[in-house]
């Protein structure tokens, strides 16, 4: 049994992979601003303070964010700057305070995201954020190893971050999307809770992006 610390918001995708996680037999720490253990990826001391309250973990698992929707016009220097900060800075938090507390089987599972392989309008932030987060775990495999780095890649996830577009204008996303894509639906939460496993317990296997995108972006 392997202890992972899993964070981001208690729902949706961090939910589920926590799910999975406990259902597979580990223990799991759930850690995020509102959710069980406090952690501000944004604030070197609160990622330092969490791996001092944790000790020893096997594995990390963040699917942090702040999205900066919109398009270049509209796009302020803050919130640019936050989606930059909690998923790229905030990786490199994580794996300097805690790769020093994990064995050399441990790993990290960082989440990127489709719009950095296919450019959407008004996602222009978001898709450089998850460009760079592929970048930074790449880069980080061959520092930390032999701790393993990778990242899982998701297209449009069923997830609940959709949900603030209101029941009709999500209904008609998820149409246009399924119709798009080559699987012929959009993603559920457990597609990439499988996929988080997966990577956790590939050990022959860093430095990888996975894509869990049903094909969208091929299209």
């Amino acid at each position: 049994m392997s202890r992972i610390l899993v964070i981001g918001r208690g729902g949706g995708i961090a939910g589920a992979v926590a799910a999975a996680a406990r259902a597979a037999g580990h223990e799991v720490v759930v850690a995020g601003r509102n959710a069980g253990e406090h952690v501000d990826l944004t604030d070197e001391s609160s990622v330092e303070a969490l791996a001092a309250r944790l000790g020893t973990v096997d594995h990390v698992v963040s699917t942090a964010s702040a999205r900066a929707r919109g398009t270049v016009d509209s796009l302020s220097h803050e919130a640019v700057l936050a989606s930059f900060n909690v998923k790229v800075v905030g990786a490199m938090l994580l794996a300097k305070h805690f790769a020093p507390r994990m064995p050399a089987t441990g790993s990290f599972v960082f989440f990127s995201g489709a719009s950095a392989r296919k450019p959407v309008v008004g996602m222009l932030a978001v898709g450089g954020t998850n460009a760079a987060l592929d970048a930074v775990v790449r880069g980080l495999a061959v520092e930390l190893a032999p701790i393993r780095v990778n990242a899982v890649s998701p297209g449009t996830i069923d997830s609940g971050a959709y949900d603030a577009l209101g029941e009709r204008a999500k209904a008609d996303l998820f149409a246009a999307r399924r119709a798009g894509s080559p699987a012929r639906r959009v993603g559920a939460v457990e597609d990439v809770a499988d996929a988080v496993l997966f990577a956790l317990g590939s050990t022959f296997m860093t430095g990888v992006s996975l894509a869990i995108d049903g094909g969208e972006v091929l299209v």
